[in-house]
C-alpha cells in the first residue's frame, strides 16, 4: 500500500528501512528528485550501518537513472555535502 509506505516514512524519519521503501516508491512513480532527496536526508540523519545502507541504496539508484542525468549530478553533490 503506497499510502502506508509514505505514512511510515513520514512518521519515522530516522528509520532507514522506511526511507528506503519510500524512496523506491518515489523512484517507481517517477519522482526521482524526491527519492534522491529522501536518501540524502537519511544519510545526513543517520550514522554507522544505517548511514551506509542509505548511502549504498542511493548509489544504486544513481546507476538505475544513469550517470549522465543532471538529477544524479545534483544528488551526488548533495551527498558529498552531507558526507564531508
Amino acid at each position: 500500500d503506497p499510502n502506508a509506505v509514505r505514512k511510515d516514512a513520514a512518521d519515522n524519519p530516522g528509520d532507514v528501512t522506511a526511507q528506503l521503501a519510500a524512496a523506491d516508491l518515489d523512484l517507481v512513480g517517477g519522482h526521482v528528485e524526491d527519492a534522491f532527496g529522501r536518501l540524502v536526508e537519511a544519510v545526513r540523519r543517520n550514522a554507522g550501518d544505517d548511514r551506509n545502507t542509505a548511502r549504498l541504496r542511493l548509489l544504486e539508484l544513481f546507476e538505475v537513472i544513469g550517470p549522465d542525468d543532471p538529477r544524479v549530478t545534483a544528488a551526488r553533490t548533495a551527498l558529498a555535502r552531507v558526507l564531508f
